[in-house]
Order: C-alpha cells, then structure tokens, then sequence
C-alpha cells in the first residue's frame, strides 16, 4: 500500500471511529491509538499536498449533537485539548509555553481529567438560564431542563457573604505530597484544595456568566443501573461516560433525576471573571456554592508537574467518578489570551491521558459472534477480573490475524487492558504459565449462527458470512437498520421486539414488517395499546422519503450521503435497479467497491423480492414531484461552508437546498471552498481564514437567490 492509498484508508478509518464515539457512543479505540492515526494522517498529508480534502478528519471535530434537541451557539467555542501521553510531551509544551510567554514566569493549574459529558451553563441574575452540552465546539444541544435536575447544579445563586471557611483549611498549604498517615479519605477531600492567597470570600458573581464542566455518573450509580438493566434484559452501557451522555440525551428529565448524575466544574470563560487566575476563579465559584474538583494544585515546575501525574496515576482508583487523567493549564487568563489558540485547541493548556489499566486472567473460551454485515468477530471469555472500576468477562479479538499474533492458547493467562479506559482487549500473554497441552485458539471455519462458510474478501481482515439473507443475526440485524431513526424511524419498535417477533416467525426480513396487524402481537389482549402504537409508526414510515428508503436497504457500503446521491441521480427505484456499475460510477461519490455492492444487491433474488414489496406495500420508491422540481445544478461543483446562525432557514434545510442543487456540504475552509454560506454570529476563526485564502460570504438573501430562477 502506497502513501496515498493510506491516507484514504486512514480518513475512512478515523471518520468511523469519530462517529463510534461522539455519534453512536460506541467507542472501539482508545484515545491512544485514536491519535496515533491522526497524526500518521497529518504527517502524510503535509507531505501529499495534492491529496488535500476539506472534509478529512484532520480538519473536523466531533460531534455529540442530536436531533431532539435546540441547537445553541456558543458565546466562546469549547476547543477540545491536545493529548500527550508521556513526560517527555508534557516537557514539550511546558517549554512551548515558556518560549510563547517570551521567558515570562507562568504558574500552572494542574487538576483532574474526569471521563463525562462536557457542558456549558450560563446564569443570569444569578439564575440558571441554559444548560448546552459541547456539541460539534460551535454549538451544541440544549438540555437545560434534564441539567435541572443534577442536584449538585445551582439553580440559584445569592449575593450574600458567605460563611467563613474553617480555619483549618485557610492554614492549608498548596505544595507538597501528603504524608504517609494521610488515609484516601483524607486526601480526596484536602490535598491540593486551597492556595494560601485565597480570594476574598465574600465577591460578588457578575450579572451574567458562563461556567463550564463536566456530567459524570458515579460508580455506585453506574453498577447499579447495569445490574438493573441486566436484570431487565437491555444492553449494558459500556462505562459511566456512555451512560451519563445516554443520560443527559434522555427525552424525559424524571429519567435523568432517577439515574443520579453528578457535576464538576472546571472553567469560567470570558472577561468578567473575578481575578485573573484561573484556579482562584474556581475557588470564588466553590464559593458561590459550585462543586470544584479537590483534585487541583497550582505549581510552577516541571517537577511539580510530574509529582502531581503521579500521585493521581495511583490514587484516582479511589476517587468515586471515572477519571482518564490530568489537565495542566496556564494559571494567568492574561497569559491564556497572549498564547491563543490552534485552529482546535487552546495552547496554554493540555490533557496528559492515563495508561490503560492493566489486570492478568485466564482465556477460558474463545467463541464468535456475527454482525449485522456478516462480519464474523471472535471473543475472548475470561475468567472474571476488575478493571478500571468495572468487572471485565469477555473481550474482543478482532480477528484472525491478531489470534495468530498473540499465539493464543486456551487457557493462557492473558493481559487485559481498557482501550481509553472503555473498550476490554487483550494486550499481552504470560507464555511461562501456558499449561502442558495447551489447545491453539483457531478460527471459525463455517458462520456459528447457520453453518455458511466464511469467506475472506481481498483486502479484508476480518471473515464474513455471505449468507446475508438467511443468518438470523444478518437479518435482524438488517431489520433493526431498517428501522432506525435516520432510515424508517419506526420509533415504536427496537431491538428487543425485533428479536422477538422474529423468533415468533412474524418476520424473516423487513418487508415482513408490513403485514404485521394488531391481534398477531397483541398477545392475551393486555397489550392493545403498545401493539397499536407499533402498527401506528409502521405505516407511518410510508411516507418516508425515497432517499431514506435507499440508505434503509442495508446495502453493504452504501450509507446516508451515498443513499441521497444515488436517489439524486436515478430519481426512482427501477432506474437504480436496473443501474450497471458504469452508470454508478459515473455518481460523484461512488465508487468502483460501492458499485459492485449495489449491483450484486439487486441481482439477488431474494433482495428483488423483497424490494417489489415494499413498493407494493406504498413505501416511496422515487422521488416526490416537490423534490423533482426543486433538483437543480445550480451550485454543481462548488463546496460550501455553512457558518452561523440564520432567521429563514435551519442548518440542515440550507445543508439540503445545497444538495438538491448540487452543491457539496464541508465543514471546513480550504483554498477549494468555492464560498461560505455566512449567518450571524459567524466563528472568528472561519471569518479570520475566510479572509486569508479569499473565500467569498454570501448571506440568506444572497444564497436564496442564487439558487431562484431569477438567479
């Protein structure tokens, strides 16, 4: 493989990664290894100019933003920190902030890194106004209503003199370890709490401010409500991140309140903050009656530095909140605005990440699960060991050719560690303990659900089973894509029922859907309601439109932007079917894989079958008479960036009047931007490149007319 061959192959892998974790919430890497590709990308595109593409991975964030929410703009975008995973990097940008700082005396604000959900909170009066979650850093969801109920989040505040603090903790010194008598307890709650200079007790808060931290779900709460949700049968969420955002995300706030969430703050953005130093606002914030994290210390030294990496790398197994690491930030606002900003991240400050736990155990078993694309993954069992706070039984192997690496036996007592403290994989095998006749762990031959044969594709790691029609976990898994909420969105169903009707007989695929009635799954007649609601949502999804029907299809490789080229392109489901790889081809977008894929889709019998159903039960299979007027190539071959707020029309409507004309939707500015579709309130930093590369701004008004018949 090529240079450039990688380059797209790492752009595939890290925009799927990036939807793992901040869309889907399934994150399969560790940040660790996240980065390591990342900068692999950005060395190899330094050196292949020529390969530039405004929407690699290098130029976006992620995003956590969903549908069922107000989007908010921020007042100041929340920038994700730049990782480093070793002394050595901490050394680095310690000397970069000096040299920045032009030799200036800086003191740094090392605290804890807790492993949550990002908020923003904004009160008024003293009154809480608005809750919104970081979203894509510009903007982000409002979930005010669900933060109301975290009970250690002020709804209101009160200028009053506050009671004095204890003596004791006003003599408290901010330097040095704690003694070897210290118990944990006491730790937690005293180390690197105050700095001597504290401020004035009794300051006023201003009449507007912002103070930004993180939703974290303790431990007790987390192990709790997997027990519950074991008990209930429902997925488990993999660590307490997931289940705070799951939380959080939540359409009912009484579900919010009953899991118990949890808060820290960690930073007042702006210029109305009490003092010039950070860590002194977290301490006027403490007390306005915020809860600060005790894991803080000001320090001037590298060494210092590493003390604190140190004490906390052994110490947060105790704390009761997932933690991830440390992050060290320039004390001095004065000194944070001096050193400003990357495109991505501030650069007077950094986040040092843990390593991963590690923990010994024994490979029990090997077995091997089938995924809704007939991808084949084995999974190590293991006898059950604690990792990271949880309790670890089973861990992935990814394929073949990682057993064949590690020589795994069963029986082997294997190292286990969690990818960013996430995702269980095993790391390492302790040979000297492999017992006499040790059986190697081999590979499937045949699928484990229905016997096929596996088939390796060129190019592929992994095995798959081509009996996508007829393996039980490739046709739920299908039927469960169907429904999803960007494809069908029959909302009224999920998981669980799938897997019951079918294994009823109600459905064998997802045409089936559509005969089901009322009596079949109302059981004893209890269940007339939901049974009805289910019905309800299936007709409903009739009327969704023709480009969505594409993406439901489950084609392999054929996703939601694929799906709204190829209905663009062939305007009804005959014409797509009867498309050769040629004419497929010729789709901006679509390529030779996904071509093939398409073809050899409709060549099935059984997908034609099932495709004449879902036109004979009056699904839409063309495009509407509103969208056939409204297709143009008014804006073909332009990239535009969408930037701002507007009064006429959403983001997603502008995204999709740009689609419907077409025009490519970026999400960043390069020299090949053709022009910014500018809003109010447009970032300074896209204003600011914009206007280095020449990017013309063209307002509502301006873009609505471009695409008009007048003009």
């Amino acid at each position: 493989m090529n240079e450039k061959e990688r380059i797209l192959q790492l752009r595939e892998m890290l925009h799927g990664y990036n939807r793992d974790y901040y869309v889907l919430n399934r994150p399969v890497i560790s940040d660790m290894e996240f980065d390591g590709l990342m900068r692999e990308l950005q060395e190899l595109e330094a050196r292949h100019p020529d390969m530039d593409d405004p929407n690699s991975p290098t130029r976006r964030v992620g995003s956590d933003l969903s549908q069922d929410f107000r989007h908010v703009l921020h007042k100041y975008p929340m920038l994700s920190l730049s990782n480093t995973y070793s002394e050595a990097e901490v050394a680095d940008w310690y000397e970069s902030v000096k040299k920045g700082l032009g030799g200036e005396e800086f003191e740094v604000c090392c605290e804890m890194k807790y492993d949550g959900l990002s908020i923003s909170l904004t009160y008024k009066d003293g009154r809480l106004v608005s809750a919104v979650t970081r979203g894509d850093g510009v903007q982000g969801d409002d979930v005010t209503e669900n933060v109301k109920t975290i009970r250690s989040i002020p709804l209101i505040i009160k200028n009053e003199e506050r009671q004095e603090m204890k003596n004791e903790e006003l003599r408290m010194k901010n330097e040095g370890l704690p003694g070897s008598k210290t118990d944990t307890a006491a730790a937690n709650s005293s180390f690197f709490i105050l700095h001597s200079s504290f401020p004035n007790s009794r300051s006023s808060f201003p009449k507007e401010f912002e103070i930004r931290g993180e939703i974290l779900m303790p431990w007790n709460v987390f192990e709790q409500l997997n027990a519950e949700r074991e008990a209930a049968e429902e997925p488990l969420f993999a660590n307490p991140r997931n289940a705070a955002s799951g939380t959080l995300k939540s359409i009912s706030s009484a579900v919010v309140a009953k899991r118990r969430l949890d808060a820290y703050l960690y930073y007042m953005p702006g210029d109305n903050v009490p003092c010039d130093g950070h860590y002194e606002n977290l301490m006027t914030a403490r007390q306005w009656g915020f809860k600060i994290s005790s894991g803080m210390k000001k320090v001037k030294t590298l060494q210092e530095i590493y003390d604190f990496i140190n004490y906390w790398d052994t110490e947060r197994k105790n704390l009761p909140v997932a933690t991830d690491g440390i992050v060290l930030k320039v004390n001095s606002m004065r000194q944070q605005r001096a050193l400003g900003y990357t495109a991505k991240s501030p650069r007077w400050a950094i986040a040092y990440k843990f390593k991963a736990e590690r923990a010994c155990t024994r490979l029990d078993e090997v077995t091997f699960q089938v995924g809704r694309t007939g991808a084949v993954t084995p999974v190590a069992n293991m006898e059950p060991v604690q990792l990271a706070g949880t309790t670890v039984r089973r861990a992935t192997l990814n394929n073949e050719d990682f057993i064949r690496s590690m020589d795994l036996h069963i029986g082997d007592y294997v190292y286990v560690e969690k990818g960013g403290e996430i995702i269980p994989k095993i790391v390492g095998v302790d040979i000297d303990k492999r017992p006499l006749m040790a059986q190697a762990v081999t590979f499937a031959h045949r699928c484990p659900e229905c016997g096929t044969p596996l088939v390796r594709y060129e190019g592929e790691a992994a095995y798959y089973c081509p009996n996508d029609t007829g393996c039980p976990p490739q046709i739920k898994g299908r039927i469960e894509h169907f429904i999803s909420r960007k494809a069908m969105d029959i909302d009224s169903l999920g998981p669980e029922t799938v897997d019951g009707f079918y294994r009823q007989g109600l459905i064998k695929n997802f045409a089936d859907l559509y005969k089901i009635d009322v009596q079949q799954i109302n059981g004893d007649g209890s269940r007339q309601k939901s049974a009805q609601k289910i019905v309800d949502g299936i007709e409903k999804s009739k009327s969704v439109p023709f480009e969505r029907v594409v993406f439901a299809l489950g084609i392999r490789f054929v996703g939601e932007t694929s799906a709204k080229l190829l209905a663009r392109r062939f305007k009804n489901m005959d014409a797509l079917m009867s498309a050769t790889e040629e004419e497929l081809m010729e789709v901006d977008g679509i390529g030779g894989v996904m071509a093939k894929s398409i073809v050899g889709y409709f060549a099935d019998a059984v997908n034609k079958d099932i495709v004449e159903r879902l036109c004979s039960y009056g699904l839409q299979m063309s495009l509407s008479e509103e969208q056939l007027s409204s297709v143009s190539d008014r804006l073909a071959g332009k990239s535009i960036v969408i930037s701002g707020v507007f009064s006429r029309h959403s983001r997603d409507e502008y995204k999709l009047l740009i689609e419907q004309n077409g025009g490519r939707n970026v999400g960043s500015i390069s020299k090949k931007t053709s022009f910014i579709l500018a809003g109010e309130n447009m970032g300074p930093s896209k204003l600011q490149k914009a206007e280095k590369l020449g990017i013309p701004l063209v307002d509502e008004d301006g873009f609505l007319k471009m695409i008009s018949d007048e003009g």
